[in-house]
């Protein structure tokens, strides 16, 4: 295998260390990807770190003789490797993330009718895998079964501690520990190497399952914030991002947020996106009942039942209109629901206003 240079390592640590690069160059693939979960190796303290340990992970890559003496006489002095605080937290920072991740990306509401809860069964395997990850960088290694056992061991007590953090935190804390003082053992054999190939492959996979997970998160779980306070799931904002004037008017839309943005600057203007977006679906409500924005709740309510008797399924005998008047019933039906629910919620918060002053 060609040896490693030092300088290549530096370089590609300055253009690329932030998401591993240095490290993939240096054959550890594991650290790589966790410097690229993680940001530099949570948010770049790894990063900034490994300016002085480059040295030595070359020596390492190169099999470097001297590093060699130097760690035999260490595995000869200790006979498991000896505890790392840096290690160690590591291990639970990363647990923590990666439980978190699974965690956060199960739909909090039923999707297709059914309530993907059940799921919760694989943060402990998340918590574990991230634990035996960290915990076979380098020299050590370890099976994952003891870290496995002492985050499952733990899990059952989610039913009984209200607070989620403080399950989840003992459980991450336990699966490392259990790991570091059962698994961890001298990596005594060398490393089977790989072809770049199914490196890369292996890489982009795991890539995939992590993005996947965050995509489920700001799909399904992550919200946005309107002008008003008002919280809107993503999933519900994008469904009606697409009857949006803004998205409907793309051009001139972008031409007036430029304009709004130079006079009102650009945290007003992220506000008057989000309002412009229409994440409730106000906009589009309006637009498909007729009515105007300054509408009254009994003038909505009264279009809403004119368009409900003419539209109404029952009516039409043909089965391919009755399909389409089915739809356009269903539609006249979800405006009408959207703009009741955002009536009342402003005229509770006018009320609550009203009372404070």
């Amino acid at each position: 295998m060609a040896q490693k240079s030092v300088f290549m390592t530096y370089f590609l640590w300055l253009v690329g260390g932030f998401f591993g690069l240095h490290h993939l160059y240096l054959g550890r693939d594991s650290q790589a990807f966790l410097w690229w979960c993680t940001l530099g190796g949570y948010i770049g303290l790894g990063w900034l770190r490994d300016i002085f340990l480059i040295p030595r992970y070359v020596a390492d890559a190169n099999e470097d003789e001297q590093f060699l003496r130097k760690h035999i006489q260490t595995v000869k002095k200790h006979e498991r490797p000896p505890f790392s605080m840096t290690r160690f937290c590591g291990m639970v920072i990363v647990s923590y993330l990666f439980g978190s991740v699974v965690m956060l990306a199960i739909p909090e509401d039923e999707v297709a009718n059914i309530n993907w809860n059940f799921l919760m069964i694989f943060v402990p395997l998340a918590c574990a895998v991230g634990v035996w990850t960290v915990g076979n960088i380098g020299r050590e290694m370890g099976t994952i079964w003891w870290a496995l056992a002492a985050a499952y061991a733990v899990y059952p007590f989610r039913s009984i501690i209200d607070d989620d953090s403080n399950w989840f935190t003992g459980m991450t804390f336990l699966s490392a520990l259990a790991f570091d003082n059962k698994s961890k053992q001298w990596r005594r054999t060398p490393v089977i190497k790989k072809s770049l190939f199914r490196r890369v492959t292996t890489l982009v996979l795991c890539g995939l399952l992590y993005l996947s997970l965050w995509s489920s998160y700001l799909y399904f779980n992550a919200r946005v914030t309107d002008s008003d306070g008002e919280e809107v799931k993503v999933h519900e904002a994008l469904h009606h991002f697409f009857t949006s004037p803004w998205w409907l008017d793309v051009q001139q839309s972008f031409q007036d947020t430029w304009t709004y943005a130079q006079h009102h600057g650009w945290y007003e203007t992220w506000k008057q996106v989000i309002d412009l977006t229409d994440p409730h679906g106000e906009q589009n409500a309006y637009k498909v009942l007729g009515v105007s924005s300054s509408s009254s709740q009994a003038e909505i309510t009264a279009r809403w039942r004119a368009l409900s008797r003419e539209f109404h399924p029952d009516k039409v005998k043909d089965p391919e209109q009755k399909s389409v008047a089915q739809e356009r019933f269903m539609e006249i039906q979800q405006a009408y629901e959207i703009l009741s629910n955002i009536k009342v919620k402003r005229k509770r918060r006018n009320k609550k206003f009203d009372t404070e002053f």
